[in-house]
């Protein structure tokens, strides 16, 4: 068994289960566990199975207690769960930690579609793990290849849908891919999409597009997947937003925008809040899309800078006009907006909308 504990100051490494106490009750084990730093308020537990390389026998779970032998806070949850829950399944469990007058998160069911070509017909001489990213940590290195739900396999398309069961992340920022494999091959991810399942939005969008060439001699592949943008939905968006994981025909009916964001060279012109933008044409309207992570630098909207971003849309049309604001978040976090500049790949035409405020 191996633990991380997550806290306001930070997360844990992986913590071995090794240092029993003596005087063990029956079915109870009871560890000394001594954390490298102070990791502040305790929210969140992941426990989980080392590997499951060997052969080894279904573990189950039934009560947790924790207690901190400074300050004799403790925490105890009943469980009641059984690692792996499957021959194949997931090796982690995720829990809240609860704290009087403190309000805990919540665990989360995600659903992680992944879209590819090739992977379906190697998956088992493949090993691929994601890690998600969010405002609350992460879910650390969970399989995608272990049980597959909703496959879908065309001539040169394929999804699959990925079950993750953690502690809420809130505002979803990257995932991070980890792939190796015993033969020779070559693995084409085209994109990821990820939402609760509860929800139909919002739905995090990962492009990928890329052919990943692995075999035994090649060590762990990992890449970092920053969120392309973001489908919020709205009453008249849905439809389409519904359809988007949707390859085929739909894939046909998408362009390419390309906008460049123009901030002001003025005192106090950049911000560090979350942008977004919503494109409206004469055909239809785009959905909310978060700019988040521009073509030139990491730091975007600073003082004087051009920030691009290429993302890719149902045909407009032509456009008309376009709403951009950010959520105020950040110190000072207003802006002075100079103009945007937005490029139609499909009608190679360029609209000019300027702000300077």
């Amino acid at each position: 068994l191996v633990m991380v504990f997550y806290g306001s100051n930070g997360k844990s490494n992986l913590v071995s289960m090794e240092n029993k106490v003596e005087h063990q009750a029956k079915n109870q084990l009871t560890y000394d566990i001594h954390l490298p730093s102070d990791l502040g308020m305790l929210y969140k537990v992941r426990l989980g199975l080392q590997s499951l390389q060997n052969s080894i026998s279904q573990l189950s779970l039934h009560h947790f207690k924790m207690q901190n032998t400074s300050t004799l806070d403790t925490f105890s949850l009943t469980i009641n769960k059984t690692l792996p829950p499957s021959l194949n399944g997931d090796r982690w469990i995720e829990f809240p930690v609860e704290w009087p007058l403190k309000e805990a998160l919540s665990v989360v069911t995600y659903h992680l579609t992944v879209f590819s070509r090739n992977i379906l017909s190697e998956r088992n001489l493949v090993h691929m793990t994601a890690c998600i990213y969010g405002t609350h940590g992460d879910t650390g290195d969970r399989s995608l290849l272990s049980s597959l739900q909703n496959i879908q396999q065309r001539e040169d398309n394929e999804s699959f849908l990925v079950i993750v069961d953690a502690v809420e992340l809130g505002e979803l920022d990257k995932v991070v891919l980890l792939i190796s494999s015993k033969t020779d091959c070559k693995l084409d991810i085209k994109k990821l999409h990820l939402k609760e399942a509860v929800k139909e939005h919002p739905v995090y969008v990962f492009e990928v597009n890329e052919a990943f060439s692995v075999d035994a001699k090649t060590p762990e592949i990992q890449r970092e997947i920053p969120v392309s943008f973001v489908i919020r939905g709205d009453k008249q968006t849905n439809d389409t937003d519904n359809n988007l994981h949707k390859e085929g025909s739909q894939e046909r009916n998408l362009t390419e925008y390309t906008i460049k964001v123009y901030t002001g060279d003025k005192r106090g012109a950049g911000t560090d809040a979350n942008v977004h933008i919503i494109l409206f044409g004469n055909d239809d309207k785009s959905e909310v899309i978060q700019l988040s992570q521009p073509l030139e630098h990491q730091d975007p909207f600073e003082r004087g800078k051009v920030d691009t971003f290429k993302i890719k849309s149902k045909k407009l049309g032509g456009l008309h006009s376009i709403e951009i604001g950010h959520d105020g978040k950040g110190f000072a976090s207003g802006w002075f907006l100079e103009k945007v500049e937005i490029t139609d790949a499909s009608q190679n035409s360029v609209y000019c909308f300027n702000c300077n405020r």
